[in-house]
Formats: C-alpha cells, sequence, structure tokens
C-alpha cells in the first residue's frame, strides 16, 4: 500500500472519528449532515435533524438529550422545512449556514466577520457563534445565538424582552401544531412603548396581558416560581428591558416554560423517577383574562355576575349591548372631566392595573407627588405606584382610556381613579341609602328571629318540663337544623340503632379516644361496619366542633378522606358515624380539593388505612376552610396535639397552609424512624426526633435515625430524600417551608433539595422522673393529649 493511499485511508477515518463523537463545536472544516449531531459538553441537548411529529420535512433543531430525548426546544429553519435528507450544516466567517443541494436554506447572516468563527451548543440549550481565541463566558464575543431567536420554548437563562441600543425584540412564538413548527399564530413578549408589560397576542390583536412589573411581578399575576426551583429577575434601564428565570440549583435540563398552539402557557418539569414531564400548572387565556374584555373604563370580577361593571363615576356607553353581555364598547363618565371641574381620587384595591401603554413614569417619584401631578394635569385619568416593595415608590399617570383593568387579582395592586367631587356626594348619599337599608333588613330579621325563637319555646314549653334538658334539646336541634339546612345529604341516624351496632358502646369495641371523646367499632344489621365517635360529656370540643367536622367532610368529598356516614343529634348525644377502618399509619397522600384546609390536628392517629391501604384522613373537628387568595389566619383558641404544632401556632395562635406542612414533617420522620417525636428519648442529648434527626442530617449520621425494618427493605439514598424533605417541613420559619404541591414534587421526582434549617422546637428538653407519661415508651398509637386551649397567664 502506497504512502497516498495510507494517508486517504487515515484521513477517512479521522472525519468519521469527528463526526460520530460528540463534541459541542462546529468549525470551519467541519460539516454536520443529515443523521449527523453535536451534543452539549455534559450531554443536556443536541443538535442536529428532526422530522416533527407525523410530518416528514427535516428541519434542524436543538432538543433534550439527557432527560428527555427528543424534546425540540429550538428550531432553526422553522419556516423553510427542507423536503428530503439533504441539509447540512458548516460554519464561515459570518456564522452558521443551512444549505442543501438547492441552495442557501437558513443562515445566521451576521454583520460582523470573525477571524475563527466556531458554532457551539451550550448545556443551556444556546446555540452560540464566536471567535474561537476569546473565551466562551465573556457575552460580548458572541456576535449571534439562539436565545435571542426563541421558537415556543422559554428556557432558564434566556431573556425576553427588547434591547433599547440594537432594537432586538426578543419574543416567542407558537408552532402551528404539533406537526408543524413554522411560526403560529400566538406570540408572547414584552411591549416596552409606556412603562413595560407583558403582552400575549393572537396574531396582530392583543391577546392577554400580564400587566407590569411591580417589583415583585407582573402586576395582577402571580410569581410562577415555587420556592425552591428558580429565581425571577425583572431588567428595565436605559439599555435594555427584559425578563428571565434562572434555576437555582443551575440544572438548566429539569424546567421548561412553552407556548402551546392553542396559546396556552405551560410551566413543566422534569420527573426523574417516571421519565415524563410534569405539567406544574397551565396559564390559560379566558374570561378575564381576556385582553380588554370590559372595555374603556370597566372593570372584570371573574367573581362577579356579570362579570364586568363600570368603574365608580362611569355608565355603559350602549347599555343594549351591556344587557346581552357585550362589554367590548366600555363605559364612559357620568359627568365630563376638564379644568374647570374639581375632581378627586376613587381607590381601587387589589387590581391588575390597566394597559400602561402610552403611560408617563418616573421612578423616583413618591406616591404624594404622583397624585398632585395627575391633579395639575387635566387629561390625566389615574395614578398608582411603580413599585410595591417597601411602602411603594415610583409613579405611573394615565393619560388615556383605563382598559383591561381586573379586580380583586390575588396579586393586585392600588390604583387611583380620577372622578369629579360631584360623584363623592352620590357616592356618600348612596352608601348611607345603602346603610339605612341594612339596618332596616338587620332589624326586621332580628324581629322574625325573636318572634320564632317566642313560639318554639312556647311549643318546647307544652311538650316537656322546663330545665337543662330543654336546653340541650334546643342545642342540639340547632345543630341538626344547620346540618340539614346545608343540604349535605348526611343522613341522621336513630340513637337507638346506633346502641344496638355498638352493643351499648361496650367497652369490648371501643376503639380508643381523642380530643373529641371515645371512638366505637359497630356493625349495623346490614352487615357495614362503622366506627361511631360519640362525644364526651367531658370534652371541651362542643356544638361548633361537631358542625365543623361534618361541614368540612361533607364539603370536601375526597378520596383521601374517611367516609362521614351520618348523624345523630338525640337525647343530648352527638354522635358521628363513619367507615370503619384499621388504624394504621399514614403512607401517602394528597390534596386536590378546591378549598384549603388546615387540619390543625395532623397526626398519626388521625390518618387511618382502608384494606387496600389506601390513607383516609379523620378528625376535623378543628379544621379550617380557606378560600380563594385567603392562606392564614390567626386564632384566640389554641387547638392541636403536642409534638405535631408548628411554633407560630402554638406561641402565637397564627395558623396557615404551613402548619398542616409541619406536621406532616413531623409524620414523615415518625415514620421512618418507627419513633414518636414528643416521647423520643436519646441517651446521648435530650432533643426530641425532630432535633434528633436535625443533629444526625448534620453529622452525616442519618442512619441512627431509620427504623430497622425500614433500613432492611428500602433504598439507603431514597429514606435519606425522605428525612431531608421531613426536615424541610418542619423548619422553624414558616416562610422556609414548602407548600404541599412542592413536598408532593419532592417526593415523586428526583429533583434536587435544599439544605433546611433549623426545625422548630429544636432545644433540650429534661424528662422528669415523676412524669409517667414520658417515661412510659410503651405508650399507645392514639394520642390521649390533645391540647384543647391555651390561655396567657392573668
Amino acid at each position: 500500500m502506497d504512502v497516498s493511499t495510507i494517508l486517504l485511508l487515515c484521513s477517512t477515518l479521522l472525519s468519521t472519528l469527528i463526526n460520530s463523537i460528540a463534541v459541542d463545536t462546529i468549525r470551519p472544516h467541519q460539516t454536520i449532515r443529515d443523521g449527523e449531531t453535536i451534543t452539549s459538553a455534559r450531554g443536556e441537548f443536541q443538535l442536529g435533524f428532526f422530522s416533527p411529529g407525523r410530518s416528514t420535512n427535516r428541519y434542524l433543531g436543538i432538543w433534550y438529550k439527557k432527560i428527555s430525548n427528543g424534546t425540540v426546544v429550538w428550531v432553526a429553519n422553522r419556516d423553510t422545512p427542507i423536503l428530503n435528507a439533504s441539509g447540512q450544516v458548516q460554519v464561515n466567517d459570518k456564522g452558521i449556514t443551512l444549505q442543501t443541494d438547492d441552495g442557501m436554506i437558513w443562515s445566521t447572516n451576521t454583520s460582523i466577520s470573525l477571524k475563527n468563527p466556531v458554532a457551539q451548543l451550550l448545556d443551556s440549550g444556546n446555540l452560540v457563534v464566536r471567535d474561537e481565541d476569546h473565551m466562551i463566558n465573556n457575552a460580548e464575543n458572541i456576535i449571534w445565538q439562539s436565545f435571542d431567536y426563541p421558537g415556543d420554548h422559554f428556557l432558564p437563562g434566556m431573556k425576553i424582552g427588547v434591547n433599547l441600543v440594537t432594537g432586538l425584540n426578543i419574543y416567542y412564538t407558537s408552532w402551528k401544531s404539533v406537526d408543524d413548527p413554522s411560526t403560529g399564530v400566538f406570540s408572547g413578549g414584552i411591549d416596552p412603548t409606556g412603562f413595560p408589560q407583558f403582552f400575549r397576542s393572537k396574531g396582530s390583536a392583543k391577546w392577554a396581558r400580564t400587566g407590569p412589573w411591580n417589583g415583585r411581578q407582573f402586576s395582577g399575576f402571580a410569581s410562577s416560581s415555587p420556592k425552591g426551583m428558580f429565581t425571577e429577575k425583572f431588567v428595565f434601564n436605559d439599555k435594555e428591558i427584559y425578563f428571565k428565570f434562572d434555576s437555582i440549583y443551575r440544572t438548566f435540563a429539569d424546567l421548561r416554560f412553552t407556548l402551546t398552539p392553542n396559546g396556552d402557557i405551560k410551566h413543566l418539569v422534569w420527573n426523574y423517577e417516571n421519565k415524563i414531564w410534569m405539567v406544574f400548572y397551565t396559564q390559560m387565556v379566558s374570561g378575564c383574562d381576556l385582553y380588554a374584555l370590559c372595555g374603556a373604563y370597566g372593570i372584570c370580577n371573574i367573581n362577579s355576575s356579570p362579570r364586568c361593571g363600570c368603574l365608580t363615576g362611569f355608565v355603559p356607553r350602549f347599555p343594549e349591548k351591556w344587557k346581552v353581555a357585550d362589554w367590548s364598547s366600555g363605559c364612559i363618565r357620568k359627568t365630563k372631566l376638564d379644568c374647570a371641574i374639581k375632581a378627586g381620587f376613587m381607590k381601587y384595591s387589589r387590581v391588575k392595573l390597566p394597559d400602561t401603554r402610552n403611560s408617563w413614569y418616573d421612578m423616583k417619584i413618591n406616591l404624594e407627588e404622583c397624585k398632585r401631578l395627575c391633579l395639575k394635569n387635566c387629561n390625566c385619568t389615574a395614578y398608582a405606584n411603580a413599585d410595591i416593595r417597601s411602602g411603594g415608590s415610583g409613579c405611573i399617570l394615565w393619560f388615556n382610556d383605563l382598559s383591561d383593568m381586573v379586580g380583586y387579582t390575588d396579586d393586585g395592586q392600588d390604583i387611583y381613579v380620577k372622578i369629579p367631587e360631584s360623584e363623592f356626594v352620590d357616592i356618600r348619599r348612596s352608601r348611607a341609602t345603602r346603610h339605612l337599608r341594612i339596618i332596616l333588613i338587620v332589624l326586621v330579621l332580628l324581629l322574625v328571629v325573636v318572634v320564632l325563637a317566642l313560639i318554639r319555646l312556647f311549643v318546647l314549653s307544652k311538650r316537656k318540663p322546663k330545665g337543662e334538658g330543654n336546653l340541650k334539646f334546643s342545642l342540639e336541634g340547632v345543630a341538626l337544623n344547620k346540618i340539614q339546612s346545608e343540604d349535605w345529604e348526611l343522613p341522621v341516624v336513630d340513637f337507638k340503632r346506633i346502641v344496638k351496632a355498638t352493643d351499648s358502646f361496650s367497652q369490648d369495641n371501643k376503639l380508643g379516644e381523642g380530643g373529641f371523646g371515645p371512638v366505637y367499632k359497630g356493625m349495623f344489621n346490614d352487615g357495614q361496619e362503622i366506627a361511631v365517635k360519640r362525644l364526651s360529656k367531658n370534652s371541651e370540643q362542643g356544638l361548633d366542633e361537631f358542625i365543623n367536622e361534618v361541614s368540612c367532610i361533607a364539603k370536601l368529598q375526597h378520596r383521601n378522606l374517611v367516609t362521614l356516614l351520618g348523624c345523630c343529634t338525640e337525647k343530648g348525644e352527638r354522635i358521628l358515624i363513619y367507615e370503619y377502618l384499621p388504624n394504621k399509619s399514614l403512607d401517602q397522600f394528597i390534596f386536590d380539593s378546591k378549598l384549603r384546609i388546615i387540619h390543625r390536628d395532623l397526626k398519626a392517629s388521625n390518618i387511618l388505612l382502608d384494606h387496600e391501604m389506601n390513607p383516609k384522613i379523620s378528625d376535623f373537628g378543628m379544621a379550617r376552610c380557606f378560600k380563594g387568595s385567603q392562606t392564614e389566619a390567626n386564632t384566640s383558641r389554641i387547638v392541636g396535639t403536642y409534638g405535631y404544632m408548628s411554633p407560630e401556632y402554638a406561641i402565637d395562635g397564627q395558623f396557615s397552609v404551613k402548619s398542616d406542612v409541619y406536621s406532616f414533617g413531623v409524620l414523615l420522620i415518625e415514620i421512618v424512624s418507627g419513633k414518636k417525636n414528643r416521647l423520643f428519648s436519646h441517651p446521648d442529648h435530650n432533643l426530641n426526633l425532630l432535633g434528633h434527626a436535625w443533629k444526625s442530617y448534620n453529622e452525616d449520621k442519618l442512619l441512627g435515625v431509620i427504623d430497622e425494618v425500614i433500613l432492611e427493605s428500602s433504598n439507603q439514598k431514597e429514606v435519606f430524600r425522605v428525612i431531608q424533605i421531613g426536615l424541610l417541613c418542619v423548619q422553624e420559619d414558616p416562610i422556609d417551608r414548602p407548600v404541599m404541591s412542592q413536598v408532593v414534587l419532592m417526593l415523586s421526582s428526583n429533583m434536587k433539595l435544599a439544605h433546611p434549617e433549623k426545625p422548630g422546637f429544636f432545644m433540650e428538653r429534661r424528662f422528669q422522673d415523676t412524669d409517667p407519661l414520658l417515661r412510659n415508651t410503651k405508650f399507645p398509637s392514639v394520642n390521649d393529649l390533645t391540647l384543647s386551649s391555651v390561655l396567657p397567664r392573668q
């Protein structure tokens, strides 16, 4: 074999080797053909040719490689598909070119020429063109990047906004369909005219709007960042306006936003265990989300009927259209506003600010100065703070019609709308009339109630002698009437039937006893097993707790709640009848009810398992329901069980959605350790179980926390992860604790966990020899100590 043949063979082998190795860079001497790829340094993303869905067209794109092979996040030639496999990618001094046998298909077409150009795929999913002689981490050396020309995906580290120096407008657009990546009808980006705000458009028409950035999030739209996943950033200066988010742990490839072909924005998180993308939430456009649904000077409230109304001092422009739910024409002033008419301001709280295009703003002016400026200018229609942090700062003034206002949003802010002072006279007169009407109605109702009460007392006095029994009968009648009036379809069970089912509340049938009273096992004549919860005569829980428990369970109708079969309020008794379930430990449960429920007494003995090992939550006598955006409340009466109560609740009476998270964390650590938090003891220290777990976590000695049975049958790393999640749930500061949806995500995925802070009630305590309860390590599973009331020292 001659030298030329050997050289030719070596060259061929070297070329094949270069194209087959998973390199992340394309240089001028290389060609990437259909069927060949490059891969980012850590293998997160891959670039090559693909065909979407059922299509046979070929496109140059970037997709996930390591965790979700095939999920495309960017397409180069989305509007110029290749009809065969002749596509090839090269790099020259102007950047990247995509060619076929028929000619040029797509190119970066930069205006800057590079001496040593390279195209590199980064682990963020960004394809960049730079000079190889310069460091990659210097953004000024990047002359082109795919992040500046996104498709339907918004990835960590990517900016959405406008470069005010170059004029580059970065926005994302949907695909036409799952089979066609060409530019769809929906797009999303920041509009910089006036005070910057985020718009979603359908074609050339504005479709939805989040409102301007108020220092925390976009006005009227809650921050989309779950604690512990990513951070949000909004930059607004003379050079650029943009919004971006970054992964806290820099695991770029495990979360993404995408704009679907039908215009929905989805936040997806990768589930490492099930190897699927989980939809964390979907932002759909409907109802009050539709842009300018109520027209000029209209305000939309999703909880109202009709949902559109006019601002105070305004009336529908075309009342006939409003009667048929056509609100697009908006509202007009009752009294024309000009410089000759004295004006004031009507305050609207918790609203999404109206469209800020063509508004005026100054970030250095306070609210009082903002108000004075609006009063001086005859054409000013409203004013508001530009930044709501630290009491508010900055000023926005509106000089045009107020459009796309939404009221009573969870994350809205205050706005002050200018109206003539004469309108305030009408408002005061209207309020006075309304108050008088309410007073008259209340007086009439009180009179009716008193008359009915007297009639009822007269009837009862004829039936039964006066005395304590009569009072009890009246209270139980109130309870029964309350339950029946709520239309919960809850059967009322005859007391004699309950007595027979439980063998006259036999001690042999007693299952246990809690703060409410004893619980008995029973069986109806048809063979149905029941658990009978009978209010103890000595219990501090009364009529309110009885009705509250019935209310919570009846309203929720949740698969993980114990089934309430009926109740009884005869003969001074307050009895609840449930399906019978063996009392065992908690396995797993998820709340997905529309109501926010704060249980306030979540513990092992209140989690039951049915015959198929499905968990059922019981004992809702102390529970509280939150509606809408309410997340916390105070109480002067603290209830619950020692060892499971969060510190802010036990000490200050503050309960919230984070209170049960604390109790759940205690349960997790108790399950893994096989020990109870409050009764735990250790020869080397006097910490409770949470303190022991925290100490072991910091000293990398978690094996000493785990029960031997679990240790023998489980993966150590998985059990360590459960303990860490439990410690995150019991952190002292409720702000640091995750919400339950995040806890579920942590338990069902391999997402990276934050390091927990110090748990609540992390303190040394000393057992007293005279305390038989704390000395008894074989204390039964039912919690006999239920805290009913904590009162301050007089």
